[in-house]
């Protein structure tokens, strides 16, 4: 696995960030970081920010999904998508570098 590949970001989730900003009257990037704790070991901090000077910034139509350095690393190769399911619409992350998971999907260990 190449440690060195960024995450990507699915049309889905720029598309539901763009419905988000619309609603709030705001134009805020998604920031995805990785945080110590949960469950597992290590859990997903998934929230609205503004962009640092350092982040990985993935920019769609004018909407922004950024990564702060600290947590690229463990998002290498990751899929940041948003989903519709009959337990509610989340934004997810599909990680091949997570050994395992919790069921909530927020929590994993390395």
């Amino acid at each position: 696995m190449d440690l060195n590949l960024p995450p990507k970001v699915t049309p889905r989730a720029f598309a539901r960030l763009a419905e988000i900003n619309e609603a709030t009257g705001e134009t805020k990037a998604l920031r995805v970081a990785v945080d110590g704790g949960g469950c597992s070991g290590f859990q997903y901090d998934i929230r609205l920010d503004d962009p640092a000077e350092d982040d990985l910034v993935m920019e769609q139509d004018g909407q922004k999904v950024i990564v702060d350095s600290i947590s690229l690393p463990f998002l290498a190769n990751a899929t940041i998508d948003f989903t519709e399911e009959l337990i509610g619409a989340r934004f997810v992350i599909e990680n091949p570098n997570a050994t395992s998971s919790c069921g909530c999907g927020t929590s994993f260990s390395m």
